[in-house]
């Protein structure tokens, strides 16, 4: 029989309220639910999408070489040695220094430099002639620590004096965490005494890569010097497999230390965009030691820089 609504008691009334609510409390719950997974879902992949994937270098950056914006970066502005990408600067502070037609002669101080740090070498004589040209692409393609010394030497003059124009130079481009104690990128005198930052070293390659000289250099995969009056035969081939193995790849310079790890700088160029990115300690684990894990984590940053 139906009651009317009026003679409901109070009570009677509110128990049948509490009890409409109590039902329909699980579906809201659930609805809710949904809804915050949802959500969460979509957060989780607006953060896949902001970032690269599988990058493993504990420093790294991204930024658009026009304009230098930061597209994505880690841990960017701990001062880290950067092993031999430190020739980007040496190259820099010689090519505006100028006169690169001049002959050098290589010194005899490059074998105990050489051998006291087992260095990477152009495979340079002592005594040997080349122009300040040729000597670039004998520092900048094989790594030679050799030709970094002797462009040191006589661009500083001397050693020291031209590690002095390094960090000057430095302080002119604004790199406020960049310091450098060698002009190779050696541990000389220490393993941390030469270090910067992946900004500051995408900093400077941007400005080194205004220069046209710079741009053939580190361009260039493979460079043949026929043998001349003043010095033997040499060819040198680019350590960066990124200009082999990506397209559009246009430099910069590898590098590696026992605390630096593997290191890239690099700069790739699609259409109208230009990108430029450093990574340093690039590997496979901790432990390990891998050439190819900086060109992977290059590959990886740029491919994801690109598709934006």
């Amino acid at each position: 029989m139906r009651v009317p609504a009026g003679l409901l008691s109070g009570a009677a009334v509110t128990g049948l309220l509490a009890a409409g609510l109590t039902a329909a409390a699980p579906a809201a719950s659930a609805a809710t639910t949904v809804k915050t997974a949802t959500a969460a879902k979509a957060v989780t992949a607006a953060k896949a999408a902001a970032a690269p994937a599988g990058v493993r270098a504990p420093w790294a950056e991204l930024a658009n070489a026009a304009t230098g914006a930061d597209l994505w970066s880690r841990s960017s502005v701990s001062e880290r040695p950067m092993g031999s990408v430190t020739k980007v600067m040496t190259a820099y502070a010689v090519i505006e220094a100028g006169d690169l037609n001049r002959v050098i002669t290589v010194p005899e101080g490059i074998v105990a430099y050489d051998k006291k740090w087992d260095a990477s070498t152009a495979g340079l004589v002592p005594g040997e002639k080349l122009t300040a040209l040729q000597l670039l692409y004998a520092m900048m393609l094989p790594s030679g620590c050799d030709a970094a010394y002797t462009l040191a030497t006589a661009y500083g003059p001397g050693f020291t004096a031209f590690v002095a124009k390094m960090n000057a130079t430095a302080r002119k481009l604004g790199l406020s965490k960049t310091h450098f104690s060698d002009p190779s990128g050696l541990p000389n005198p220490g393993q941390y005494t030469n270090y910067s930052t992946v900004r500051d070293l995408i900093s400077l390659g941007r400005d080194a890569m205004k220069l046209a000289v710079f741009r053939q250099v580190v361009a260039t995969r493979s460079y043949h010097l026929a043998a001349g009056a003043g010095h033997r035969a040499h060819t040198w081939k680019n350590l960066n497999q990124l200009l082999t193995s990506y397209s559009g790849a246009v430099g910069i310079k590898t590098g590696f230390t026992a605390a630096a790890g593997e290191c890239l700088l690099f700069e790739a160029r699609r259409g109208s965009t230009t990108l430029i990115g450093a990574v340093l300690h690039s590997a496979a684990s901790e432990s390990a030691s891998d050439q190819a894990a900086p060109v992977r984590d290059a590959t990886a940053m740029l491919n994801w820089g690109f598709s934006r």
